[in-house]
């Protein structure tokens, strides 16, 4: 059982009578827009995948020197924290 020409027909009419002419035009500029999208992502993600951006080889040296990190403060005798 699926869905034939006469059902198809019946809830584009209904879709037309609830959203309007003007508003279904939209909606259906937006979802090819979106579709065109999706297509345009999935085959940047498969060009992507037979050609792999090129690696950095690495020479044994560290990226970045980054200084020790700080420790947090304590608590002093005055500083009170009640909630």
């Amino acid at each position: 059982m699926g869905i034939g020409m006469r059902e198809l027909v019946v809830i584009l009419l209904v879709v037309l009578v609830v959203f309007g002419a003007k508003k279904l035009r939209t909606i259906g500029s937006d979802l090819g827009a979106a579709v065109r999208g999706f297509k345009k992502s999935m085959n940047e993600g498969e060009d992507e995948e037979l050609n792999p951006p090129p690696r950095i080889p690495a020479d044994g040296k560290k990226d970045a020197e980054f200084a020790e990190a700080r420790k947090p403060r304590e608590a002093g005798p005055n500083s009170d924290r009640s909630a």
